[in-house]
């Protein structure tokens, strides 16, 4: 069952997204037509986006190199990025587990009424099992690290019933949620720093709304003309002669206008099945709701979000040449900053300069981090039999670094089932309390 599970998965989002969602769909009630046309248009907007976000890393990265090479960065550690640690999480035992754990623990959750958050988005459990096996190399003991992805899961669960209706409020997506292990923890960064930046004379006043530059700087501030600004500022730090930071520029416009096209599709193969999972509910537990967990790829095409991205990428850079301590060589997750601040952007609802200033400081928190787990991840990835293409130090930028992975790492080094234990009990009882309690006070 584990093999065929893996090999289901191997097959790719673009597959097993669609496959799902026709399931669910006849699961929930809906049409035969209508939940394949839904699963295809799906799997049709999947593919799109990955288009334009390949686009987007294809000329990110020549151009992060560029400027790793003219700002002199030597640094020991290798950030490989989220595709490689995919690959070294499902690549081992305990990596092979995620999904059907991973399922399990959903379902007993929603059969108990204890969230609101239907999974959907199978592909993304192996940020749990990243974070499995990197427990599984500090302590060496199975039963522990898969205690440690239950709770990893546990979390992502909580964080998705939480964050509902902020994705509903920002980005208009009804009853969708987004328990992905890249963006989910943002948000909890992105509160207290809005609490903050809301006491900072002068600095709570700036609205960097994209609609506000827009209005302010006419042509300047419209989302295709910040794209080609930023392009072409990225062309010029990367050393690129005129004609290819020209291309640059008009690329990242492109993105600007076709990522949101892409995320449009993909709601509207989305609705159908978000509206008969919410009737199928009423009818079965009046008062109760469901939220589909999918991934926040939904998101990336926000100008706030690509536009605060962009600007990082030259700041992440900088940040690894400065930051004393930092071991980190960043490349492999450059393109995949929109999916640390998508949901810190919606917090800051769509403040470009507070999403730019708070993704600075995550991201310096972040270096420091991947430097600390890097011998881990490098461990976990030989493990897995993964080719370190020559490297003697890897890690990910945006998995190795995100606060769960810190919290559950340092909890493997000093009183692991203590800490694990007190994490599990706290997030089963904020799972209750948000949910079963509120339902019971209906």
């Amino acid at each position: 069952m584990i093999d065929i599970l893996q090999k289901f998965v191997a097959l790719g989002p673009t597959i097993v997204l669609p496959i799902l969602i026709f399931i669910f769909g006849l699961a929930l009630g809906t049409e035969p037509r209508k939940a394949f046309n839904a699963g295809l248009t799906v799997g049709i907007g999947f593919i799109g986006l990955n288009l334009v976000i390949g686009l987007l890393g294809s000329n990110i990265g020549p151009a992060a190199q560029e400027m790793v090479k003219r700002f002199g960065l030597n640094l020991n550690t290798i950030d490989v990025g989220w595709p490689a640690a995919s690959a070294i999480s499902y690549g081992t035992l305990l990596g092979s587990l995620a999904i059907p754990v991973g399922i399990t623990v959903n379902l007993v959750l929603l059969f108990l009424g204890w969230t609101k958050t239907l999974m959907v988005d199978i592909w993304n459990f192996w940020h749990a099992a990243f974070v499995a096996s990197l427990v599984f190399a500090v302590t060496q003991q199975y039963p522990l690290s898969l205690f440690a992805m239950i709770t990893y899961l546990l979390l992502m669960y909580l964080l998705g019933d939480i964050i509902a209706p902020t994705i509903g409020d920002f980005y208009g997506f009804p009853n969708i949620t987004f328990p992905h292990g890249t963006s989910a923890p943002g948000f909890l960064i992105a509160i207290p720093l809005n609490w903050l930046f809301d006491r900072i004379p002068g600095f709570n006043k700036i609205d960097a709304k994209p609609e506000t530059i827009q209005e302010k700087f006419g042509i300047f501030g419209e989302t295709t003309v910040m794209g080609l600004i930023i392009g072409i500022v990225l062309g010029l730090l990367a050393g690129f002669p005129i004609g290819k930071t020209l291309q640059l520029g008009v690329v990242l416009a492109g993105v600007m206008v076709l990522l949101p096209r892409m995320v449009a599709l993909l709601m509207e193969g989305l609705t159908p099945i978000s509206e008969a999972a919410n009737a199928f509910v009423q009818k079965r537990f009046p008062g109760r709701e469901l939220n589909i967990g999918m991934d926040s790829a939904l998101s990336v095409g926000h100008p706030a979000v690509l536009s605060s991205s962009l600007i990082l990428v030259p700041i992440t850079i900088a940040l690894a040449f400065i930051l004393p301590g930092n071991k980190t060589l960043p490349f492999g997750d450059l393109a995949t900053i929109p999916f640390a601040v998508c949901l810190m952007a919606a917090v800051f609802k769509g403040n470009i300069v507070r999403t730019v200033v708070a993704g600075m400081a995550y991201i310096a928190s972040i270096f420091y981090i991947t430097s600390w787990v890097a011998p881990l991840v490098t461990s976990a990835a030989q493990a897995a039999n993964f080719d370190l293409g020559g490297n003697h130090s890897i890690t990910a930028l945006l998995e190795g670094g995100l606060w769960p992975t810190w919290l559950f790492v340092f909890a493997a080094k000093t009183l692991p089932w203590i800490i694990i234990g007190v994490i599990f009990l706290v997030c089963l009882g904020s799972l209750y309390y948000i949910n079963k309690k509120k339902t019971t006070d209906i």
